[in-house]
């Protein structure tokens, strides 16, 4: 395939899954297989990393997004679904949109989960002002890794690669919305 395809193709990917994302049956205006992969997603995470649990434990709130899709070439651009939770509960769900410029090259799926320190940075989140600049740093979850972070502005991000390559030197910053469940 030619260059010129290739990012026409990478482009095009890119568009759909900003604006398209990835779609889940809804029963009732609720998604119960979102929930699902959110509770697998979580649950693996935590596998890998039990400290995590800890996390888990004393958030205010936290957010999981289990299957986020991601791809560039110069630009690019991810989105995902997730499931909101408040004291253990589900309160709603989000959606995650990046979009990035520089050197990217590839595409790749990860799983990603916010945790709120405390009730100012949850409700920052479900207002939907929570937005994550160039300089936010996530800590990739890798198996058997040691795990020391400190929340910042009274959040703490993670995320574990699913599959793909992506080569990556770009700015960029993902926004979320929130949407109450009913």
């Amino acid at each position: 395939m030619k260059l010129n395809n290739l990012k026409k193709t990478l482009v095009l990917l890119i568009i759909l899954t900003l604006f398209f994302g990835t779609s889940y049956a809804q029963v009732g205006g609720w998604n119960p297989e979102l929930q699902k992969e959110a509770n697998q997603a979580l649950t693996t995470m935590i596998e890998q990393t039990p400290k995590l649990q800890s996390f888990k434990e004393k958030a205010y709130g936290y957010v999981v997004f289990p299957k986020v899709t991601k791809a560039g070439l110069g630009i690019g651009g991810a989105a995902g679904s997730g499931i909101v939770y408040q004291n253990n509960t589900v309160i709603g769900s989000s959606k995650l949109k990046q979009a990035s410029i520089g050197l990217q090259a590839g595409g790749q799926q990860y799983s990603e989960v916010i945790f709120f320190e405390n009730k100012k940075a949850f409700e920052t989140f479900t207002k939907g002002n929570l937005k994550f600049d160039a300089q936010a740093s996530a800590v990739a979850i890798t198996s058997g890794a040691s795990i020391d972070v400190a929340y910042q502005n009274g959040v703490a991000v993670f995320t574990q690669t699913i599959g793909g390559l992506m080569y990556e030197a770009s700015l960029g910053g993902q926004h979320f919305s929130f949407k109450p469940k009913k």
